[in-house]
């Protein structure tokens, strides 16, 4: 596969993937097409040797696997790891406000998000809904509004003359999205906009009433190629949609010699505290039904390796002074690995040497990344999921301009070389 076309295809699956329920949806359309086989947790297995299956969690995580022809404890299994969520805006549960003639939406901050960004874009909404059909049976479906339905205006600057010099933000008063202007009509309230576009979406689902739902903004601007030579990739949701998918892409054209698992996990953002977090039980759980036998599966964790995928912080040619000069990296220079000597990332000199070899040998640039020693770093699901199942792990990813903002920057030649690095680790 080509640098353009593959971009491309990174391109159309961040567009399809405005919410994590969306990202695991999209994924298992791909891995349809490469022969994975869905199978539940519900159900027994019956696992086969070069058999491919993937297993969904909550409609937010996703697990894929091939099942290696050679002795899972004489190979272990290659792990690739990231995670569906991003920063944003989530939709509360009683959200409608009408304020002088506007109908508004009362959201929550979900994550780490830069909060300047959200203002002046045209926003849409989508998520998960659990309706209630015409046979009294709860039912889910996935929602998106795909057209701009909210906009979050800021003050004038003549309102607030300091606001180029001191601007801070009260998520509860301020970030407020106007969806209407309504002056004396009668509003419907937020779960009846949702069932009729539940209807409009789904015409056969017989729904009749929306019971829950878990819904976020997000920006409607697609992402794309940009710069003078196209030399980068700019969008939403960048962190971490595309270590989702080149991860994913690098496991469907691995040839299945040994067993090879990607594992992208919902709510790394907040912590990973949830049952499809990686704090969860869900890759353990697989991996006890790949490996039943205790004394096997010991054997086979101990030469099984995890790369945890995540975006790493590219050098900001406006910010230099805020990053260590000899550990930051620049965009389209290659992958970067993430070393943290208070164990934030989950690299040792073992996992960051196989890694170094994986890129020689692919013949792509490699970078490091270390934070100013006077300033904290951020953490990924590597050290939550080495620590829960002894795996060797090496946290590595592409560099990224504009982390946590509605809208981030990649440079187009990394997203093919961490590519091009995971093809011939799973190999």
């Amino acid at each position: 596969m080509q640098k353009l076309q593959f971009n491309k295809g990174l391109i159309d699956f961040i567009k399809m993937s405005p919410t994590p329920f969306h990202a695991v949806d999209s994924m298992g359309a791909v891995l349809d097409k490469y022969n994975f086989s869905l199978i539940s947790e519900a159900d027994a297995w019956s696992l086969k040797k070069g058999g491919r299956y993937y297993v969904i969690r909550d409609d937010s995580s996703i697990i894929a696997f091939i099942m290696g022809k050679k002795a899972l404890p004489e190979t272990g299994i290659r792990m690739a790891g990231a995670h569906t969520d991003s920063p944003c805006l989530r939709i509360k549960p009683q959200p409608e406000i009408i304020k002088h003639s506007f109908f508004q939406l009362g959201v929550e901050v979900y994550g780490g998000a830069l909060l300047n960004p959200w203002f002046d874009r045209d926003l849409s909404i989508a998520g998960r809904v659990a309706y209630l059909d015409s046979y009294n049976t709860i039912q889910m479906a996935l929602i998106d509004f795909k057209e701009p339905v909210a906009f979050i205006p800021s003050l004038a600057i003549h309102f607030d003359r300091e606001a180029n010099n001191n601007k801070s933000i009260n998520p509860q008063e301020e970030l407020l999205p106007v969806m209407a202007q309504v002056y004396d009509k009668p509003v419907s309230d937020f779960r009846t906009m949702l069932l009729t576009r539940l209807k409009n979406q789904y015409p056969d689902c017989g729904a009749a009433e929306v019971l829950d739902y878990e819904m976020n903004l997000y920006d409607i601007q697609d992402p794309c190629f940009s710069g003078m030579n196209r030399e980068f990739i700019s969008g939403a949701r960048l962190d971490n949609l595309l270590s989702c998918y080149i991860a994913m892409m690098s496991l469907v054209q691995t040839r299945g010699d040994v067993t090879s698992l990607l594992v992208c996990n919902n709510h790394e953002e907040v912590g990973s505290a949830s049952r499809s977090g990686a704090q969860g039980p869900f890759l353990q759980s697989v991996v006890e039904r790949i490996c039943p036998v205790l004394e096997d599966r010991a054997r086979t964790i101990e030469k099984s390796m995890m790369i945890s995928c995540d975006d790493a912080h590219g050098l900001h040619p406006n910010y230099p002074s805020k990053y260590d000069s000899r550990h930051a990296p620049v965009l389209n220079k290659g992958p970067v690995i993430k070393i943290n000597a208070n164990n934030r990332y989950a690299s040792d000199s073992k996992t960051t040497a196989l890694f170094r070899y994986l890129c020689n040998k692919a013949g792509i640039p490699v970078q490091d990344f270390v934070m100013r020693s006077d300033m904290s770093c951020g953490s990924t699901i590597g050290p939550i999921t080495s620590t829960k199942l002894g795996l060797k792990t090496v946290d590595a990813g592409v560099p990224i301009l504009g982390m946590h903002s509605i809208r981030e920057l990649a440079g187009a030649k990394d997203s093919y070389y961490l590519y091009k690095v995971l093809c011939e680790y799973y190999q």
